[in-house]
């Protein structure tokens, strides 16, 4: 399995994981000039932008270990982006992460929520 197939495995995976916990999918894969958010989903009052890893191996670390200062500063600015281009959404927001290890069948080893993952900067 290529990457890229291996990480759109892991968003739906997610998807479906996070809708188990009430979290109503807006869009997902959502792009703009800043970058690109996998999921982004409400939460009771509270928007939620959700970056999902997805790993085959712990070799490198795990899922959730993978994500830079960089990429979590990304995340930030397109939550902004978001924010400004949407209307009639909630004031609350946070940045989730659903960390996902496959085994080598490509079945769930472990689906992992950490909530509110990349704070304020």
């Amino acid at each position: 399995m290529k990457r890229q197939e291996t990480g759109n495995l892991g968003e739906k995976l997610a998807a479906g994981f996070l809708q188990k916990r009430g979290y109503r999918i807006l869009q997902t894969n959502y792009r703009c000039p800043e970058g690109e958010v996998d999921i982004v989903a409400r939460q009771n009052d509270c928007l939620v932008f959700v970056e999902v890893r997805t790993k085959r191996s712990s070799e490198f670390g795990s899922p959730e270990e993978s994500i830079t200062p960089a990429k979590m500063e990304k995340l930030r600015r397109v939550g902004a982006h978001y924010r400004q281009a949407h209307d009639d959404i909630p004031a609350s927001w946070r940045i989730d992460v659903v960390a996902v290890e496959l085994d080598r069948r490509n079945k769930p080893l472990r689906i992992e929520l950490i909530e509110n993952a990349v704070g304020e900067a």
